[in-house]
């Protein structure tokens, strides 16, 4: 059974996350679930674990978003019905209040331990920047159906709708040239970057910059699942390498504009 989260630390004042990058279910959860595995993993962030690679200190999630979603408030981080869960039948009754407790105390630990690591990171360095990874799925009518439209689905959506823009603007517009810069690099020239389009960012962001202020800089980065086949689950390597080497390439201006702010 692999742990809730792991959380590495390394040097420096940057942070990534991977908060829905679990697929694991506690065995005394897993018999209420009714959901199979395919669709859970349709819904999850596969892949974003690898991604935290580009940062020192990387803090990932173990468990399924179906067990507990660390990226909505406590009241909603576990799914009741199925409008909480994209029209998703989650489990095969009532769910039990041993499950929710079960879930909520995993909630909890997360939250304390995030909170220990962003304010040692804030008290050594001043202010943190995390890079708060997830994926979104864009292929909802079917694994032959049409895609979702490009004007509202960027291929990256970067959520910014809580953190101080006055402080952090200069290092937001600096991250999103970058991404494009070195995405180019890699091989995908013109990557569709933009900002608040498909999301301004969850709980995650939104908890970090309630708690910490203008001494967190969280960017809540979103990909699109054109690097793996988000029905099949098959991964693109190349692509994602691509993607890796990408958001690697933000990391010196990002840096250098959190010390200059």
């Amino acid at each position: 059974m692999s742990a809730p989260f792991s959380i590495t630390v390394g040097p420096g004042a940057l942070v990534a996350t991977a908060v829905h990058d679990g697929h694991a279910i506690h065995p005394e959860t897993l018999p209420h679930v009714s959901l199979p595995d395919a669709e859970r993993l349709r819904e999850e962030d596969p892949f974003t674990g690898q991604l935290t690679d580009v940062a020192p200190t990387r803090v990932v999630g173990g468990r399924s978003r179906f067990e507990v979603d660390l990226n909505r408030p406590r009241d909603r981080a576990v799914y009741r019905t199925p409008d909480d869960a994209w029209g998703l039948q989650v489990w095969t009754d009532t769910v039990p209040d041993a499950v929710v407790a079960r879930s909520l105390a995993l909630y909890d630990a997360f939250y304390t331990a995030l909170g220990d690591l962003l304010r040692l990171k804030i008290e050594e360095h001043g202010s943190v920047v995390v890079y708060d990874l997830h994926t979104y799925n864009h292929r909802r009518d079917g694994p032959d159906g049409p895609v979702a439209e490009r004007e509202g689905n960027p291929e990256v959506n970067l959520g910014t709708g809580t953190l101080d823009r006055e402080r952090w603007g200069a290092l937001v517009d600096g991250f999103m040239a970058d991404l494009r810069e070195g995405a180019a690099q890699a091989g995908l020239p013109d990557l569709d970057v933009r900002e608040n389009v498909k999301f301004e960012g969850g709980h995650v962001s939104q908890w970090i910059h309630e708690t910490f202020g203008s001494d967190a800089c969280v960017l809540a980065v979103e990909f699109k699942k054109t690097f793996m086949d988000e029905w099949s689950g098959e991964l693109d390597e190349g692509h994602l390498g691509q993607l890796r080497e990408a958001l690697a390439h933000t990391v010196p201006g990002v840096l250098a504009a959190r010390s200059a702010s």
